[in-house]
């Protein structure tokens, strides 16, 4: 019976890839509810049985996810708008954090360290679900590079900010000076790591397609780059984009000290192996989303209120700012990178940290641990559902204003 669900997901991930293009409906959307009916609603499958293989699968869907947007990116996009990314990641961010501390402080009652941390575990965006949304639909070239860019660096931020608070409790205080150099290196570090393994690999490429079966070894060396990024204690994420827009853009890493080295011209990736690398993500895609919808806690309606306002507070500071910071772009682009903040894999990973801490201590260390995970888990669930319901509405919006035109 599991084997037969899990190929008909397939089946009707394709289903409702389709009936995005004609009726606008996200299938991310879609794909949740199933995981909600076969998790909460009949309880087929729970959350405890997938906790062990659920983390390491959503790494996974995030690894390759990232690494595939970056074959997709062109460079000089990527240097024509990175001021603008930067702008948005860093402002979002301080803006979004700031929103769910005052909410956490005077609604929730949490502590003020313990509600800043909480804005810090829901101040970024998800790439396993901006990415596949992005590509559903018809923006520009900088509206998506700008959306991509922030998912992962916003992502490196969640992480450094929110463990410096954790640390924070342990020790008494917080270092501002040694967070931000935190962040810098795990994004510079992780940078170099994923450009250095995408020129030797490029290098290698002709070599590797002589080998038999060579298509699965290109994802075996993201494998390895993540894995020696995250070991450093990098953002193996980035490191992965980074990789694959190395792989997407082997003419920018041409350089002469290579052939020094004897390695040979860079190759770039054909097409099969792109459409292959393509179609591994999108089985991924599909699963990941059923896997959030099992994972989404519904037995605590109090924190499913709170993750509900949150989420509510987030979308509408988001729109406010974008429309400061963002009046050169068009209305399209604007309403696009305003709704695109969904919450996912990090927030998910974060909230468990702080119960662990407590468990590990033997004491409370952390206070209202158990809260922060059920409100980021809330946060996570009604985020999705928003950031789709507008994706639903202004796709619909949009192509009824084309048809007039």
């Amino acid at each position: 019976m599991t084997y037969i669900f899990l190929g008909l997901l397939i089946f009707c991930a394709h289903l409702f890839n389709a009936w995005f293009s004609r009726q606008r409906i996200p299938d991310v959307l879609l794909l949740m509810v199933i995981g909600i009916l076969v998790g909460p609603v009949s309880g087929w499958v729970t959350p405890e049985q997938l906790e062990g293989t659920g983390a390491v699968f959503a790494s996974l869907t995030l690894l390759f996810i990232l690494f595939d947007s970056g074959i997709d990116m062109r460079l000089d996009t990527v240097r024509q708008y990175w001021t603008g990314v930067v702008q948005v990641t860093l402002l979002s961010f301080v803006v979004s954090m700031a929103t769910v501390t005052l909410v956490a402080f005077f609604l929730i009652g949490l502590e003020l360290q313990a509600s800043m941390m909480l804005g810090s575990m829901v101040a970024g965006t998800a790439a396993a679900i901006v990415i596949p949304l992005v590509r559903q639909m018809r923006v520009s070239d900088k509206t998506r590079v700008t959306l991509t860019l922030e998912s992962a660096i916003s992502g490196v931020l969640c992480i450094v900010v929110s463990l410096a608070f954790i640390e924070g409790y342990k020790m008494g205080n917080i270092s501002i000076g040694s967070t931000v150099g935190r962040v810098l290196a795990s994004v510079m570090m992780a940078l170099l790591i994923g450009v250095v393994g995408g020129i030797v690999w490029s290098s290698l490429m002709d070599r590797v397609r002589k080998l038999q079966n060579s298509m699965f070894l290109t994802p075996a060396f993201v494998f390895v780059i993540y894995g020696l990024t995250e070991a450093l204690g990098y953002s193996g994420a980035i490191a992965a984009l980074a990789f694959g827009l190395v792989l997407g853009n082997p003419e920018y890493f041409e350089m002469s000290f290579l052939k020094k080295l004897r390695l040979r011209p860079m190759t770039p990736l054909e097409e099969g192996e792109k459409s292959f690398f393509k179609e591994f993500v999108f089985v991924l895609k599909t699963y990941f989303f059923v896997y959030v919808g099992i994972c989404i806690p519904f037995s605590n309606g109090v924190a499913l209120m709170y993750g509900a306002i949150i989420a509510a507070a987030l979308f509408v500071v988001r729109f406010g700012l974008i429309a400061i910071v963002g009046r050169s772009n068009t209305k399209e682009d604007r309403l696009t990178v305003s709704m695109m903040i969904p919450k996912g894999l990090v927030s998910a990973v974060l909230a468990s940290v702080p119960e662990q801490v407590n468990v590990a201590a033997g004491r409370v260390i952390i206070p209202g641990a158990t809260l922060i995970r059920h409100v980021t888990y809330a946060v996570i669930f009604c985020s999705i559902i928003y950031c789709s319901i507008l994706v639903l509405l202004t796709s619909r919006r949009l192509v009824k204003g084309q048809h007039e035109l």
